[in-house]
């Protein structure tokens, strides 16, 4: 578990002085809580690279500095993890580019991230509190209905999800995951949480449902 975001900015640094090319990091997960106080630990740091050079290049550094890799558990079987990597009680799930069945790091989520390091071949960001929430609704990993809870806590820009997920399925084409959403959010509505984009939400689910039936009586 880390409990200090200081112990990433040191992880950066070693990488950043094995790289010899430039590589962009979006964080997403608990690291970014972690960061804004919202989490007390996490056990995982989950970094999106937009590219497939910037992932190689990634891959090789973290095994030059002796992390080594694992496989995915079921717990992840709806992300598009690339690679877990492991070193002591680190643990890094590397992404390249897309994350959920279709949930990708797009241009309006890379705007919207917060420039946090420039080393002299690593940039760091972190993702809006806002994409976090929406990556988390399509999880199924312990703990992610209390991080959920956590960043509804701090500010979520509703119709800003909104926009993303309707943008999200245009790009991605693969409109199922809008009932992972909504599964969730339905028990976030059970624990209590206002959301005040859930009606648009259920029309969006709605319409899969409707869209779905059409094309399996065809």
């Amino acid at each position: 578990m880390i409990s200090e975001f200081e112990r990433l900015d040191s992880l950066f640094s070693e990488i950043d002085e094995t790289l010899d090319e430039e590589v962009h990091f979006y964080l997403i997960g608990g690291a970014v809580m972690l960061y804004h106080n919202l989490k007390a630990a996490t056990k995982d740091v989950d970094i999106i690279v937009d590219t497939s050079r910037e992932f190689i290049a990634a891959e090789k550094t973290l095994k030059k500095i002796g992390f080594t890799t694992k496989l995915s558990a079921r717990e992840y079987k709806k992300f598009d993890l690339n690679q877990i990597f492991i070193k002591g009680d680190l643990r890094i799930d590397l992404f390249q580019r897309s994350v959920c069945q279709g949930f990708i790091l797009s241009r309006e989520m890379k705007k919207r991230a917060q420039k946090l390091r420039v080393l002299k071949y690593i940039s760091v960001y972190l993702c809006s509190t806002t994409d976090i929430f929406m990556f988390k609704t399509f999880t199924e990993r312990e703990g992610d209905i209390a991080d959920c809870i956590s960043l509804a806590q701090s500010e979520i820009e509703w119709n800003t999800m909104l926009d993303e997920i309707n943008n999200q399925i245009q790009i991605s084409r693969n409109k199922v995951w809008i009932t992972y959403i909504g599964e969730r959010m339905d028990l976030l509505l059970e624990r209590g949480l206002r959301i005040p984009i859930m009606d648009k939400i259920d029309k969006l689910r709605e319409e899969y449902y409707d869209y779905y039936e059409k094309r399996r009586q065809n």
